[in-house]
């Protein structure tokens, strides 16, 4: 009996096997096998996705949608009640010129974008549930920004593990990868990293992740950008096929090729806010004609509707009369392949009869995301530590600058560690070091932080996991290296400087300098989170630069350090960390060693008097750097959470900009 399930899983691999050699994709320069045969066969492709991972069709019903969004010039509207319906079984291109409003259009039917949008938005007769909607679609952005250090099918299994849950088992998730990659015409490349892809197949790529929980509805934001002409054609007639089977597919194209053209089965047109022609891509020409302009036979649909566009005003104020602002819809009376086989189609009362179930299963779930809190961070974690392994660079180049760094301070401060004649040299040796942890820590993140914003931002729009999960995993991701290169700074420069071997005292010391550079790392998350790096390098150092000389003030005339000083010191977090190295060197010890006839500071009492430590306790700076640790990953959180959600950001810059024009 318990070979039962390896044997139902070989035999499934077999014939998923034979079928998706069959019908993959064919490779760059192969374009030209896509025959009539090739597309029918191609049509019944990912089965077992479609069979294992049930979802339902959707069709979307938008009214009168207006958008509006506030500048420095007032408020401006991209969208001007703009109306239109998109259905399943087809692939729809929204075409217009630059600045038509075509990506602002999308971003409201993905859910990216809700602030300053009226009108109403319909799914399957049913009005827009976003917590069930989000779980149904899938939105990939412009740019291919795939996670780097990963091969195809790691990316693929992380993807079906987080977007699957346990709403299958190990085997059937690799089957359905497999079978992804197959008819992508990914599998030859499943062991290849992603930065070593071509742009069309990290596009490939981006679809096939997405496509590991079967969303039944996919929006694509100007997929052809970057691609050359037979990348662009294996890409259309992928999503092509994907629409075929009951799929909502709609993307936004800058301009399409006559061939590209004939390959999309419904077209959208907006020019200046307003639809200008919605309705079957073949019937476009003559709607044109309707209007006053024949397009010549020779000539691109495509350019020539932009060129009308572009060139009259009028003509684009009768195209949007003649269609009532996209209420009205040109049909074919069939819509059919290439190779005469009908995409699958469903009557709207099958729709909403089988939407109901999906969302009524849902609601008895109860289920935010596919996965818990802990199989998220388990998964990302394991993610981040494989990436931060592979980056063999990154580890090398901070390994040298962390021994190099520790032989540089211990041999300035050598052997000073015990010299009664310049304890204040060793005190430096303590500002050295607390400064080595701040810069280096807090620059880490700022300088690479911004662009790992860039990569989750699909995933988590696309919930894959919650932010909760992503950023413990990647509190916890950093923990192995700072720990182990930080000991081993902390080991050279206390044994080159000459510090006593004592295991408290290094103990206590190490703890100081590595909650320093966790706290430093938490900064420089929240600055990385909320700035690009040009911005967060200014930042930063300008921010941690009045921290670093408040932590120093009063060196000297420690008793004497006025009260609004002194508070203003404890709200620089590195003077939690000074006083803490200081008082882990010097609390509690002997007379230091005196190589002079009178050595003032011999006796560590007067050193920590006079730099003000007098009556600090070690403890309450381990309670101080806690304190600002929470603080500046909190802050982190937030930052991040705000960049990553357009709303928050819509909502942050809407008030700004009524606040200045308030005043």
């Amino acid at each position: 009996m318990s070979n039962v399930p390896l044997v139902r899983r070989a035999i499934a691999g077999a014939a998923l096997a034979h079928n998706a050699a069959a019908v993959q994709i064919p490779m760059d320069g192969q374009e030209n096998q896509w025959t009539p045969a090739a597309l029918e066969r191609a049509g019944s492709t990912l089965k077992a996705l479609n069979r294992m991972a049930k979802r339902p069709p959707v069709h979307i019903l938008f009214e009168d949608i207006s958008y509006t969004v506030n500048s420095h010039k007032g408020e401006e509207r991209i969208l001007h009640n703009v109306s239109g319906e998109f259905r399943s079984g087809e692939l729809t291109c929204i075409l217009g010129p630059s600045g038509a409003g075509k990506s602002s259009l999308l971003n409201i039917l993905a859910g990216y974008t809700s602030n300053g949008v009226t009108g109403r938005i319909s799914v399957n007769g049913h009005v827009r549930d976003m917590r069930v909607f989000k779980k149904l679609s899938s939105y990939i952005m412009q740019d291919d920004l795939l996670q780097p250090r990963l091969t195809v099918l790691e990316s693929m299994r992380i993807a079906a593990d987080l977007k699957l849950g346990k709403e299958l088992g190990k085997a059937e998730k690799e089957l359905i990868v497999e079978e992804i990659l197959q008819t992508l015409g990914l599998w030859e490349h499943r062991e290849t990293r992603s930065e070593r892809l071509s742009g069309g197949q990290s596009k490939r790529l981006s679809v096939a992740l997405e496509l590991v929980n079967n969303p039944p509805i996919i929006f694509l934001d100007e997929p052809t950008t970057g691609l050359d002409i037979v990348s662009i054609r294996q890409l259309v007639v992928l999503l092509r096929l994907l629409s075929r089977q009951g799929r909502t597919i709609i993307c936004t194209v800058h301009q399409p090729s006559a061939s590209l053209f004939t390959l999309f089965d419904r077209v959208y047109v907006l020019a200046k806010g307003m639809c200008c022609y919605q309705g079957a891509a073949p019937l476009l020409v003559p709607f044109l004609s309707e209007v006053g302009h024949v397009c010549p036979t020779t000539h691109n649909p495509a350019d020539f509707v932009l060129e009308t566009l572009l060139g009259d005003g009028e003509s684009a104020a009768q195209m949007t009369e003649l269609c009532q602002n996209g209420k009205l819809c040109r049909k074919l009376d069939r819509l059919t392949t290439r190779g005469g086989r009908k995409p699958v189609l469903h009557s709207d009362e099958s729709i909403q009869r089988i939407f109901g179930e999906h969302v009524a299963k849902e609601q008895t779930q109860k289920m935010e995301f596919p996965t818990t809190f802990i199989t998220q961070f388990s998964i990302l974690s394991k993610r981040m530590f494989v990436q931060t392994k592979r980056n063999s660079i990154s580890l090398w180049i901070q390994l040298i600058h962390h021994v190099t760094s520790a032989v540089l301070l211990g041999s300035i401060f050598f052997g000073i560690g015990n010299d009664g004649a310049s304890p204040i040299a060793n005190f430096k040796f303590c500002l050295s070091c607390l400064v080595f942890f701040m810069y280096t820590y807090i620059m880490i993140p700022i300088l690479l932080f911004p662009m790992e914003v860039r990569l989750i931002r699909r995933e988590y729009f696309n919930r894959w996991y919650s932010l909760k999960a992503y950023y413990a995993a990647l509190s916890f991701a950093t923990v192995p290296v700072m720990f182990g290169l930080g000991v081993l700074f902390l080991v050279i420069t206390y044994l080159m400087s000459g510090q006593l071997l004592e295991w408290n005292r290094f103990i206590l010391f190490s703890v100081i300098g590595l909650m320093t550079a966790t706290c430093s790392e938490g900064l420089g998350l929240a600055i990385g989170s909320a700035f690009s790096v040009t911005n967060g390098s200014i930042m930063g150092p300008a921010l941690v630069s009045p921290l670093l000389a408040l932590c120093c003030y009063g060196m000297g005339f420690g008793p004497y350090i006025e009260g609004s000083m002194k508070a203003l010191m404890s709200a620089s977090y590195l003077r939690y960390g000074l006083t803490g190295l200081s008082l882990a060197l010097y609390e509690q010890r002997a007379y230091l060693d005196c190589s002079m006839e009178f050595c003032l500071y011999s006796d560590p009492r007067l050193l920590l008097r006079d730099l003000g430590m007098t009556n600090d306790h070690y403890y309450i700076q381990i309670i101080g750097l806690l304190a600002f640790t929470v603080v500046h990953r909190v802050l982190a959180y937030f930052a991040l959470r705000y960049r990553l959600t357009a709303e928050f950001s819509n909502k942050f810059l809407s008030y700004i900009s009524k606040f200045l024009k308030h005043r």
